[in-house]
């Protein structure tokens, strides 16, 4: 051991300095790679969007975060270990063998307090500010150490397809929309995101997965006109409707002729009987087909999200929806799709609100069978599945693979289903409770 007045000598507060600002180095580097890696780049963007320089840096450089993060790690390996050395040379020429495992224990504390945890700490908490400032230096560091980085890209390549595994350079590790959703999830759990927000951010990013067909109006439950009725009966049917909107065939109801509107009918019946000094025997000659509108028909695989567009381009709230034949399968309007964003949406003309789940005092859930799965849960907060069924009759006559009897019993998918009502081969009311 050497005396320690020939230790403390300029070179060792010099080499003192070094290792410090080699410290600072690590947790830069440390601190930087948190903060590109956690920042948000939907927060970076509405950042860069209001002029933020550095966001739009910290934006490019997080397009290819392999590099970014071969670069950073490159540069905080080489501080770390430089560092390190440096101190064992000092520690070891002031306490001889012993100054080894000296150095490794206080450069380990530093480093962990001052070049890990502390510089993480705040990049972690201000991700997007700190990604921001360190944009342009990280920037330059990467294009330093780029061809470094890409010869060691090769040889990691290369290494994992000996194993069998694959890397795509293009490939994102979560969707935007399920990092959305996942978020989203998770924000409720936390009690941050309210149960109908969430429902309805989620129900909008859902219209592109979802046809149609899943949500329509069964053509079973359509209310039509039939042409060939004598004009009172017409009139009469178009009052007692809850409907603004009615089809009109001839013959048989798979021919659809046209769509009437109230508003048109009534106004052309009024100008028919000649306005209020006429008379009403004039409704004889009325021909509803001259008044209906040329009907709308669209595929039942549409997606609902394609199907909202056009219904604003074309200025319509009101499709029949037909199969790969044109056989007609049920209707859909705007309201239909809406709903499947912002929940049930009800009227003076339905004010029990159809399909409504009610509790029993015994925990059992009463609901009607045309009730579809995706509104059960998101009433309830379950996950019954709906890629079989679209509603919950049709999922307890897949599961059951029959079509049940009033008073049988099911249990499936953690659930008990009891069916209550049946008319025909449709179930039309059913009690469910889970299991546990």
């Amino acid at each position: 051991m050497e005396d320690p007045s020939s230790t403390l000598d300029a070179a060792f507060w010099i080499t003192s300095g070094v290792i410090l600002g080699l410290l600072v180095l690590s947790g830069f580097f440390s601190g930087s790679e948190t903060a590109l890696t956690a920042a948000s780049r939907g927060k970076l963007r509405g950042l860069a969007d209001r002029g933020s320089s550095g966001a739009e840096k910290a934006l490019q450089i997080t397009e290819d975060n392999e590099r970014l993060i071969g670069s950073v790690l490159l540069g905080n390996n080489l501080v770390n270990i430089l560092a390190t050395s440096l101190a064992t040379a000092i520690f070891t020429r002031a306490f001889g063998e012993s100054g080894v495992a000296l150095a490794t224990l206080v450069m380990t504390l530093l480093v962990l307090i001052f070049a890990e945890v502390l510089p993480k700490t705040y990049a972690i908490t201000n991700s997007e500010t700190a990604a921001s400032l360190v944009s342009r230096p990280i920037s330059l560091v990467v294009t330093v150490f780029s061809p470094i980085v890409s010869a060691v890209r090769l040889l990691v390549r290369g290494v994992l397809r000996v194993f069998g595994v694959k890397i795509d350079p293009d490939s994102h590790i979560m969707a935007v929309r399920e990092e959305i959703a996942g978020a989203l999830q998770l924000g409720h759990s936390e009690g941050v995101v309210e149960k109908e927000d969430r429902d309805r951010i989620l129900g909008a990013l859902d219209l592109g997965d979802r046809v149609v067909e899943e949500i329509m109006l069964h053509r079973s439950g359509i209310e039509m006109i039939n042409a060939e009725d004598d004009p009172q009966d017409i009139l009469e049917q178009c009052l007692k409707s809850n409907h603004t909107r009615l089809p009109v065939y001839r013959g048989e109801q798979e021919n659809i002729t046209g769509v009437i509107h109230a508003k048109d009918l009534l106004r052309a019946m009024y100008q028919v009987i000649g306005g209020p000094e006429g008379e009403a025997a004039a409704l004889k000659s009325f021909d509803i087909s001259q008044v209906a509108m040329a009907p709308y028909f669209v595929p039942e695989t549409t997606t609902l999200d394609d199907q909202m567009r056009q219904f604003l381009r074309m200025r319509t709230h009101f499709a029949l929806v037909v199969d790969e034949y044109g056989s007609l399968q049920g209707l859909i309007t705007l309201e239909d799709i809406l709903e499947e964003i912002v929940g049930e949406i009800t009227d003076e003309f339905d004010p029990d609100g159809e399909h409504s789940v009610q509790r029993g005092d015994d925990g059992h859930f009463h609901i009607d069978g045309a009730m579809t799965i995706r509104d059960l849960n998101r009433a309830t907060d379950w996950n019954l599945p709906d890629d079989e069924a679209n509603t919950v009759a049709g999922l307890v006559i897949h599961e059951a693979q029959t079509i049940p009897t009033v008073g049988q019993v099911f249990s499936f998918h953690g659930f008990r289903f009891e069916v209550t009502a049946r008319e025909g081969n449709r179930i039309t009311a059913l009690r469910i409770r889970t299991l546990d």
